[in-house]
């Protein structure tokens, strides 16, 4: 067989193959989890009002679920920020040496893996009781911050390719306007890159949402309830379903855990649904806000 069929062979392979793969695993997910779902996954034994009003919830998903949607937008408000203002330093403003640094700090930032970034805000921790503050303590603040690190480098990854890769036209259109560099990229560059800045912000969301080795060291408890305040201790959908897979008894446990990750699988979903509709929104808000 030529050279070129082998080659057109093994890309639609590949083409064909990943998906089949994903179908397997959300078919397998789907087997296992479905027969677990029930309000009782959730709420256990307390009624889903009362848990809705604020009751405590014992054995049950709900505490979790506030836990892991309380984290991952704490982390997304610290991370995209300074993302998202790192990656337009540097495609727009940093030049030389400067940025030839920056940018391999970034690189070498994204190959950390996760278990260290807990390991360096359990650290942290430790350094705050003996310095400064003799009670500080892991819980839901610093978990955000170690996950805000985690992920930054996809934010200002996707910022800075997106801006950079827009057409020279568009920049040489501000300057023809009489625009300063800064509304330039306010008004023109910055709606353009747009879905490119939010590709990167479902990434860390993502990549938020289902990490557990950062909160594992950084403040997340089985059964500590629904987070009470930024320095508490707090419930997250990936350590109970470790906790559980590691720890079941019995085999409906372990069904539990299946449909515990159905229920990440669909939170992570839906929080990507809602980045989709704001990247619309804004989309549309910018592309008709007046240049002043």
């Amino acid at each position: 067989m030529p050279p070129e069929k082998l080659a057109q062979a093994g890309a639609w392979l590949a083409a064909l193959g990943v998906p089949a793969i994903l179908l397997a695993l959300l078919g397998f997910l789907l087997w296992r989890g479905v027969p677990g779902l029930s309000l009782a996954l959730f709420f256990a034994d307390t009624p889903p009002l009362a848990a809705l009003r604020g009751a405590p919830v014992f054995d049950g998903l709900w505490p979790a679920c506030l836990g892991t949607l309380a984290l991952v937008a704490l982390a997304t408000a610290i991370a995209v920020p300074l993302g998202v203002a790192s990656g337009i330093y540097l495609a727009e403003y940093a030049t030389g040496r400067a940025k030839a640094l920056l940018a391999f700090a970034i690189d070498l930032l994204a190959g950390i893996p996760s278990i260290l970034m807990g390991l360096f805000g359990f650290a942290l921790i430790l350094f705050l009781r003996r310095t400064v503050a003799p009670d500080a303590n892991t819980g839901l603040l610093l978990s955000a911050l170690c996950l805000a690190v985690l992920v930054l480098p996809y934010v200002i990854g996707t910022t800075r390719l997106a801006l950079e890769n827009l057409p020279l036209q568009l920049r040489l259109t501000g300057a023809s306007l009489g625009l300063s560099p800064g509304r330039t990229v306010r008004h023109l560059l910055l709606p353009a890159a747009l879905p490119g800045i939010f590709s990167g912000v479902m990434l860390a969301v993502g990549r938020a949402a289902e990490d557990t080795a950062v909160i594992l060291m950084t403040g997340v408890v089985a059964n500590a309830g629904a987070p009470a305040s930024l320095t508490g201790k707090y419930e997250a959908l990936p350590f109970h379903i470790y906790y559980l897979a590691a720890e079941h008894q019995s085999p409906a446990e372990l069904t539990q855990a299946f449909a515990a990750a159905l229920v990440l699988l669909a939170l992570t979903g839906l929080m990507f649904l809602a980045a989709r509709v704001l990247q619309t929104r804004l989309e549309r808000q910018w592309t008709t806000e007046p240049t002043p």
